[in-house]
């Protein structure tokens, strides 16, 4: 794990101005104290948890706007620890650490409805950069903007990270929304999977496109579920968002 000297960015607050929270949780108390200097650093409140049953109980007590979850833990693992949260906070977005370097193990946390991951070791520069962009994704942190993208019967408001489709609501995860909206923003044009990457998790997903097929698959669940479908795949190319 590494880290490099440098000034803070603009701060990250909660849209009321208070500080955003963020809930650490891992077994090795050396990381977590690593963690909670560096994300203080932010201006941002940490609280940490050094097994499941902790973090569960830790998460109801402070309502964090995202956790630092390691994937294996003493009692049960992250999997099951971002279960329990999401019962009473389902919409609480979830970065993993783990240990395990096979891309089944990465995406098993994302198809079980985490946001993120990093692998150890890495660097907290860079851990702390994906919790930004998280936070700015889920809508945790202080709005910047206030518009509504409508495509067809299709509506996203910014503002507010309310979605519907004719009129019907839909629940998004903060990843699922950034998706949406970045396709949103890009009616009928085709979109490749190395542009989504590099846009809506902004970083370097190491070539792993199949984790926009996977998103991409989430979307037309809630978007064109008994629909007629808006999210096109053009074969070789990308995807594409377009009226029905």
């Amino acid at each position: 794990m590494s880290t490099t000297s440098r000034g803070p960015e603009q701060a990250l607050t909660r849209a009321d101005g208070s500080p955003i929270r963020v809930l650490a949780v891992d077994d090795e108390s050396s990381l977590t104290e690593l963690l909670s200097m560096a994300l203080r650093y932010e201006g941002w409140e940490v609280s940490t948890a050094g097994s499941g049953s902790e973090a569960v109980r830790v998460a109801k007590e402070i309502e964090p706007d995202v956790v630092v979850l390691d994937m294996m833990l003493p009692d049960f693992d992250g999997l099951e620890v971002m279960r329990r949260i999401r019962q009473t906070a389902p919409l609480t977005p979830v970065i993993f650490l783990t240990a395990k370097d096979a891309l089944t193990d990465r995406v098993s946390g994302l198809t079980a409805g985490g946001d993120d991951y990093v692998t150890k070791p890495f660097s907290l520069e860079e851990l702390v950069a994906r919790l930004r962009g998280l936070l700015r994704r889920s809508g945790a942190s202080a709005a910047h903007e206030n518009s509504v993208l409508t495509v067809g019967d299709l509506r996203l408001d910014e503002d507010s990270h309310e979605v519907s489709r004719a009129g019907e609501e839909i629940h998004l995860t903060a990843t699922e929304f950034e998706l949406l909206r970045y396709l949103m923003r890009n009616p009928r044009r085709v979109l490749s999977k190395a542009q989504i990457l590099d846009r809506v998790w902004n970083y370097d997903f190491g070539g792993q496109s199949n984790v926009v097929e996977l998103y991409i698959s989430y979307l037309r669940k809630k978007i064109d579920a008994d629909r007629p479908p808006m999210i096109q795949t053009m074969r070789g190319a990308g995807y594409m968002l377009k009226p029905a």
